[in-house]
């Protein structure tokens, strides 16, 4: 229920943080005062000004509080802080195979529906205290769903340069009605209100603060000035009594803190290997993965526009993604997308590889020869190619991957 707006609980959450940012900046800024050349799992991205750097330093501690019901946490939720969710192999990366999320869905005539009149497709597993004190538990999965599955969360590294990639850009690669007769016709997915929607497995979320404010909402069930709220218990108002907190939970202030150390998190380099037998076979390896047609999706390349930023501007990014809509040929109904068919998935960038556990939108997966064994639809060709190579060709392939 609407109530009447108060920022004072965020803006306590602020003051309890920045003793912790603090600590932060003294351990970034006292190493050195030159630019960080090869980025490490969680840290920002080099050149970054010193006023944004210190938005990352406190959107971070902010990410990695763990919130109450007394600050508007709940009443419905999975998780109590952000980095629950996001800590492999560090803070802002993915979520472990042992930590999902429940997912349900209708598909209508090759279409998803989100069951909003129901709660929506993320089904929330934890209450408050408060919210069982009345009576009332977590949700279920609506018998109306015609699936239901549960997703690990991806890895938020590098995001803030996928913003940056201007739309041409995506739209000069995209094919969706397949006219190079390639067997490739990627498209890009858009929002309802014809935003780019390059975020999210699906593509369901066009921007970083969309995409954060999301996870604020459907994770750690805040109401935000956007969204001020709260979400039903599937598809049944919340008593008021029940959440007390006034709305909305989450000011600008905070979701722009923590937008911000989302969007200035940096992209894993490569492995360094030198010179030697290792990275010959890696280099053989990135060879082979072309030359399959792999890249036809896993772009190597794509570079960043005229950014606000200017340590996202310009820059030629190694994230192995187009950023489009695929059909991926397994039909799994248990994920919406803005508009993407059940089948359709976008392209995973591989940027950080190597520090993954599990893999697939499910995490299902803990071995690369079966994710490739997995690609059908229009992935099916570069998969045969792939089968068909000799063992030691194989090998490097892989080597090339683990590399990432």
């Amino acid at each position: 229920m609407k109530r009447e707006s108060s920022s004072s609980s965020a803006r306590w959450i602020i003051q309890k943080a920045l003793s912790v940012s603090a600590i932060f900046a003294v351990a970034v800024c006292s190493a050195s005062d030159a630019p960080i050349l090869a980025i490490l799992p969680g840290e920002a991205i080099p050149a970054l000004s010193d006023a944004n750097r210190g938005r990352f330093l406190l959107g971070r501690a902010l990410f990695e509080r763990i919130a109450t019901q007394d600050e508007g946490l709940g009443p419905l939720y999975n998780q109590d802080r952000c980095s629950s969710c996001h800590d492999r192999p560090t803070v802002g990366g993915a979520s472990s195979a042992s930590v999902r999320v429940l997912k349900a869905t209708r598909f209508m005539d090759g279409r998803c529906d989100r069951l909003e009149a129901l709660g929506g497709d993320n089904i929330q597993l934890r209450v408050t205290e408060l919210f069982a004190a009345h009576g009332l538990g977590a949700e279920s999965v609506p018998l109306e769903a015609t699936d239901s599955g549960y997703v690990t969360a991806p890895s938020l590294f590098g995001l803030g340069l996928i913003e940056a990639i201007p739309d041409s850009v995506l739209l000069s690669i995209a094919d969706p009605e397949d006219r190079d007769g390639d067997g490739i016709s990627g498209r890009l997915p858009l929002m309802a209100d014809q935003r780019s929607a390059r975020f999210g497995r699906k593509g369901d979320a066009a921007s970083v603060e969309d995409f954060v404010e999301s996870a604020l909402r459907f994770e750690l069930g805040f109401t935000t000035p956007r969204y001020p709220e709260e979400e039903a218990r599937n598809g049944v108002p919340i008593p008021e009594s029940a959440d007390p907190m006034p709305d909305p939970e989450i000011d600008a202030e905070t979701l722009g803190l923590l937008t911000d150390y989302v969007r200035f998190l940096g992209a894993p380099a490569p492995e360094f290997l030198g010179r030697g037998p290792a990275a010959d076979s890696v280099s053989q390896g990135e060879a082979l993965f072309d030359q399959i047609g792999c890249t036809q999706c896993h772009r190597p390349e794509l570079r960043t526009g005229n950014a606000k930023e200017p340590a996202l501007r310009d820059q030629v990014i190694r994230l192995y993604s187009d950023l489009l809509l695929h059909d991926f040929g397994n039909g799994a109904g248990d994920l919406c997308g803005s508009d993407a068919l059940p089948g359709e998935f976008r392209t995973p960038p591989l940027w950080g590889l190597r520090y993954r556990e599990h893999f697939l939108h499910d995490g299902s997966v803990t071995d690369l020869v079966e994710v490739i064994d997995r690609h059908s639809g229009e992935a099916i060709l570069a998969r045969v190619r792939f089968q068909g190579l000799a063992p030691q060709a194989q090998m490097m392939v892989l080597r090339f991957l683990r590399s990432l």
